[in-house]
């Protein structure tokens, strides 16, 4: 499924549940990211189809690491130190 619509989210900040982990950013748990808006949206593709893409490789092994859904419902967004990155809404504290 393609989001037609931005995310809620997009422009806003949001906070990265404690629980959840990253394999390249030791302070991942707890840290704020800048969402621009749903990955399909940004990529115009699902994270799934983005072959060689090194963002969604990442987030694939990290899915498999943190037990995330096998869906779109996946955002891209800023760390505080201004790298790119895709999380899953479920990741997100409400």
């Amino acid at each position: 499924m393609m989001h037609g619509k931005p995310s809620p989210l997009a422009g806003k900040t949001a906070k990265i549940k404690a629980t959840s982990t990253h394999m390249q950013y030791p302070g991942w748990a707890g840290s704020k990211i800048a969402i621009e808006d749903w990955w399909d949206r940004v990529a115009g593709k699902s994270w799934m189809n983005c072959d060689g893409n090194p963002a969604c490789l990442i987030y694939a092994m990290r899915s498999a690491d943190n037990d995330l859904p096998t869906d779109n419902e996946v955002l891209y967004g800023k760390r505080e130190d201004g790298r790119g990155s895709l999380v899953h809404v479920s990741e997100l504290e409400a």
